[in-house]
């Protein structure tokens, strides 16, 4: 019998230790006041009745787990804007504590279904009481938008066992496009918002510190 816990342990030490480096990336933009391309970091270890659904479609054998699992580790990294999107594959690709194997730009080249987003495979190297080891992991980077789309798009696929009705796959499509297209129209205006974020940080700052001097 597998004993899950010890074949799962690593992968959940790889998406602690790649939440904790990317949320630090963003962290070195605020502390530089500057726009951070990340809004924000998730992660989570595949579950295991998924792992063993994702093994039976690909008559994958239990001791090829690790070679043909791509995604039991699985990190998502949100953006503001779609050029922030590159802007995180670019530092990403400058990192020197992972591999990068494969790279899947869903953005450029939409899924049939409207799923945008960017993917990449990762080799990562982590430290365990046996030695380093070295898994796949998925790094997934898209924006609130294509984030809010995929979100709804798995659960309809969850409810319906992957066998969405046309009429719902139309009007999903639809919705993808008109996602893309706020994404773009953003985009436009990009420099604008950054500037209202500035101020509205100042201000919650300054008031902040009011309160802070009253108590005192």
């Amino acid at each position: 019998m597998l004993n899950w816990n010890a074949i799962l342990a690593p992968y959940a030490q790889v998406v602690d230790e790649l939440k904790v480096k990317l949320r630090g990336m963003r962290s070195q933009y605020e502390y530089d006041s500057r726009q951070s391309p990340i809004e924000f970091v998730t992660g989570r270890v595949k579950p295991i009745p998924s792992i063993l659904e994702k093994m039976r479609k690909r008559n994958i054998p239990f001791d090829q787990i690790e070679n043909e699992l791509q995604d039991i580790a699985g990190v998502r990294v949100v953006c503001q804007f779609v050029d922030d999107i590159y802007t995180v594959v670019n530092m990403l690709k400058c990192r020197k504590d992972f591999e990068i194997i494969e790279e899947k730009d869903y953005i450029s080249r939409k899924k049939e279904s409207g799923y945008r987003s960017y993917h990449m495979i990762i080799n990562y190297p982590v430290e365990t009481i046996n030695g380093e080891k070295k898994l796949l992991a998925e790094i997934q980077i898209r924006t609130l938008a294509m984030n809010f789309w995929a979100t709804n798009e798995h659960s309809l696929n969850y409810k319906y066992e992957g066998q969405i009705p046309t009429n719902i796959k139309n009007r999903l499509k639809r919705a993808a496009e008109a996602a893309f297209r706020l994404d773009e129209e953003m985009s436009k205006i990009r420099h604008e918002i950054h500037e209202a974020q500035v101020i509205f940080n100042n201000k919650r700052e300054n008031n902040n510190n009011s309160q802070e001097k009253k108590s005192i």
